[in-house]
């Protein structure tokens, strides 16, 4: 049986190669994931900030315009 897996991170920049391994490269990963969750977690609730307004204008704004509509044409009969 294999012992256990060691992690290396190969970083490239500029045409210069890093190698990160051990405790940094855990490290490293796990701040790269928070990021990414954090990204994630700020598009959803951005997402679902628009979806609510959106919702909200509409809940208000088809009565609204089904009143006016509704007293326009009580308007026109009148007359």
């Amino acid at each position: 049986m294999p012992g256990p897996t060691r992690r290396v991170i190969v970083i490239t920049r500029n045409g210069q190669t890093t190698v990160v391994s051990g405790w940094r490269a855990w490290l490293l990963g796990i701040g790269t994931m928070l990021l990414a969750w954090l990204a994630l977690a700020l598009l959803v609730f951005a997402l679902i900030g628009v979806a609510i307004t959106i919702g909200v204008a509409l809940l208000l704004l088809i009565p609204a315009l089904a009143i006016v509509a509704l007293v326009g044409s009580l308007m026109q009969r009148q007359q």
